[in-house]
């Protein structure tokens, strides 16, 4: 029997612990169908091993699967299955770098501040692995992101119990943003002609000249744009929101994305910072320098770095940055029982998974009492800030969404070869002085241009051609396949958008869309018509660049589902293979705090089986294979049955959690397999299963449910220890004895 490989990454936190669990149902279950599964490590440790094996022993060396696997999505044997990963910000990194340490990995410690060309190397080679490292290598294709049918008819039938009504008094809650020198205004974008390699130069008011980048090499049709946040403006904009949320008595919240945006929204979350704290951070500026305190790491890097001080100067800081709370208005928290502020930590706050639980509780953020209060959402930049700020006012005049009635909005997101992806380092620049920064081929000619300040945010980004014509067929195919409007949401008064629009003019015709409704709309006309339709619970699907894919694949389904975790995201690559993406992990690390404090972990697993199916069926599709095709079936009426008997996990303790969904998960799927005709092998071999699962559930159950309760052990967080979490996570030896005998 020809053999096909299924890929599994082994990633971080919540999903890498319940692929303990799943894995080894899904390869029991596949034994004798001619699928392989296999794992690839692209966890964040994996990646920091994979980039630096100079020093470590044998056998502590991986091999850099990131880097294969972004080889295999260029083929038609691709198939994929892509859990969340952890997009690291620095900090992220630098407690990953301690716990291999820790564990006896000769890795290099993270230089924040380069000294010298070494240390400047070091860190160029660790930036590999911060942000958003991962997606950008894989995504050989758009997305096609959207809620199982059978999701969304559960989540109609009993909907999700976290919306919280808007206040029928009247709400103080709005979404600011700039009206002026920021990435929207200075955006400006061109089609290249022809094949051509450029630089991005640095051009000083004295006249010198400094290369930040080399080389790029663009392709014909390919969009690049470049633009500048004007930090001046940016600082000047966070000191009148300051100002406004203590008139008005709300809390003050900020929402950037430091993990995706690497570069640029850390220093954005830095400026706030700086500007909140302002009379304490510039009283004791020498000190918080010589200690290298970085306000773009949060307030939490400031009082780290205290440590290394004096305790009476320690204390004196300390105290003079109590001291701004006084005067200053209430931030938004992200944990009141630990003081933990909206301004501490730039990943805790990421605005795609922050701004829907703004909407969901009606307006409000949780303030230092636990209690939810009216907020004031800043998010700078104009070129998405404006959708929240739609649905925001869409929701304090219409009231709160319901979930038993809301309309679906799928998205078709561009985003293969890195199409959009503006939070790319290497193209992502702090303007060192006064000057220009510009887009110049070899041959001398300037293709774009920015006037900068000291302290500016330069940013540039590409899109190519077959990406943009292959995302334009997408829609079309998907608005063909479901009826439902297709709208791409596109601003003609922004630089970039202007270029893209006129590539769907181009495109469309290509594509028979006959008695199809296809539109282009700017962004806040866009929200508002998909508004007006989920109201009246119709569907609508939103075509967007790669940023509103992030950001929209989060925002609806939160609102719809509860969770952006049960989404289905499936990337058709341009090669011909198959990316199965499983939804989001922004609640991840809160999922693991919870296994190792009381041994319950509340991540649902249904992103998973819901990637599977797909995955399963294009194997099918390629190959004929009949046992792919039955396993696929039967995977599908199984979730249907998880749904319908709400063996999800529960938030509590002591309740069926991400295991005992595991488990149901098995069962309800060797009973659909024990149930179907199509092949008798397969009946024969999980009637035998079923049978054992259902005489066992009991037993089983108890045994699940007595695991949990206490703290546990898994053996680190970022590099946990596979046999201590496997313990962890296959508590049950009735369970295990089952699926490991099969």
């Amino acid at each position: 029997m020809e053999k096909y490989v299924i890929n599994w990454t082994k990633i971080d936190e919540a999903p890498e612990m319940a692929s303990y669990c799943l894995l080894p149902i899904v390869k029991s279950y596949l034994k004798g169908t001619g699928i392989d599964v296999v794992t690839k490590d692209i966890s964040l440790p994996g990646r920091i091993i994979a980039n630096f094996p100079d020093k470590l022993k044998d056998n502590q060396k991986i091999p850099d699967y990131l880097t294969e696997l972004g080889n295999l999505a260029k083929t038609p044997q691709a198939n994929i299955i892509k859990l969340p990963n952890i997009s690291a910000t620095i900090p992220q990194l630098q407690a990953a770098i301690k716990e291999l340490q820790d564990k006896g990995y000769d890795i290099p410690d993270y230089p924040e501040e380069p000294k010298n060309d070494e240390e400047k190397a070091l860190q160029a080679r660790f930036s590999k692995v911060l942000g958003s490292a991962v997606n950008p290598v894989l995504r050989e294709g758009n997305s096609d992101r959207r809620p199982a049918v059978a999701v969304k008819k559960f989540a109609q039938k009993f909907p999700h119990k976290m919306m919280k009504p808007w206040p029928e008094s009247g709400s103080k809650a709005r979404v600011t943003h700039m009206s002026e020198k920021d990435f929207y205004a200075n955006e400006t974008s061109v089609t290249v002609d022809k094949q051509c390699d450029v630089r991005i130069e640095f051009e000083a008011a004295d006249g010198n000249k400094t290369v930040l980048k080399e080389k790029l090499s663009l392709l014909p049709g390919e969009v690049i744009d470049s633009t500048v946040m004007n930090v001046a403006a940016l600082r000047k904009f966070y000191s009148e929101q300051i100002e406004e949320a203590r008139k008005d008595g709300v809390l003050l919240s900020l929402h950037l994305k430091a993990t995706m945006m690497k570069v640029s929204d850390p220093i954005m979350f830095g400026h706030a910072v700086s500007v909140y704290y302002k009379d304490a951070l510039d009283k004791h500026a020498d000190v918080l320098r010589e200690i290298g305190a970085n306000v773009n790491n949060g307030l939490s890097d400031i009082l780290e770095k205290l440590n290394k001080l004096p305790a009476d100067k320690k204390a004196e800081i300390e105290a003079d940055i109590a001291k701004v709370y006084e005067k200053q208005p209430e931030l938004a928290m992200v944990d009141s029982r630990k003081g933990i502020t909206n301004l501490h930590i730039p990943n805790n706050i990421i605005v795609d998974a922050s701004m829907p639980n703004v909407v969901r509780d009606g307006g409000r953020m949780w303030n230092k009492e636990d209690k939810l209060q009216d907020c004031i959402a800043m998010i700078p930049d104009r070129c998405y800030a404006t959708i929240y700020k739609t649905i925001l006012e869409d929701a304090k005049e219409k009231g709160q969404f319901d979930p038993s009635t809301m309309g679906n909005v799928a998205n078709v997101g561009l985003m293969a070869q890195k199409a959009e992806e503006y939070g790319s380092h290497d193209k992502t620049f702090e303007a060192s002085g006064n000057g220009k920064i510009r887009v110049i081929t070899t041959s001398g000619e300037v293709l774009l241009e920015q006037k900068v300040e000291k302290g500016d945010i330069f940013r540039m980004c590409q899109a190519k051609d077959a990406p943009i014509r292959d995302w334009v067929k997408l829609a079309v195919r998907r608005a063909r396949a479901t009826g439902s409007p297709a709208i791409f949401w596109l601003d003609e008064n922004r630089g970039h958008d202007r270029e893209i629009i006129k590539k769907v003019n181009k495109y469309l015709p290509e594509e028979d869309t006959t008695g199809l409704d296809i539109r282009i709309m700017k962004p806040v006309d866009a929200m508002k018509f998909t508004l007006e339709r989920v109201r009246k619970g119709l569907d609508t699907i939103s075509v967007t660049g790669n940023v509103l894919r992030d950001y929209l694949t989060d925002l609806f389904p939160i609102l719809e589902l509860g969770t952006s975790a049960r989404m289905l995201s499936i990337v058709p690559l341009l090669d011909g293979g198959g990316l199965f993406e499983t939804g989001a992990g922004g609640s991840a690390p809160k999922h693991v705090e919870q296994l190792l404090k009381e041994g319950h972990i509340r991540w649902d697993s249904l992103g998973e089986y819901c990637a599977l199916a797909p995955s399963l069926e294009m194997i099918a599709e390629k190959s004929g294979n009949a046992k792919a095709k039955i396993m696929a079936e039967t995977l599908d009426q199984a979730v249907g049955k998880y749904l319908e008997n709400a063996r999800y996990p529960s938030r509590k303790v002591n309740e069926i959690d991400n295991r005992g969904s595991s488990f149901y998960l098995a069962m309800y799927w060797a009973q659909q397999l024990a149930a179907q005709d199509k092949d008798a092998e397969l009946k024969q071999r999980f009637t035998k299963i079923a049978k054992a699962l259902e005489e066992n559930e009991k037993k089983i159950v108890e045994e699940l449910l007595a695991a949990q309760g206490k703290p546990v052990d898994i053996g680190g967080y970022y590099v946990p220890d596979p046999e201590k979490a496997a313990k962890v996570m296959r508590p049950s030896a009735v369970f295990n004895n089952i699926i490991d005998t099969m």
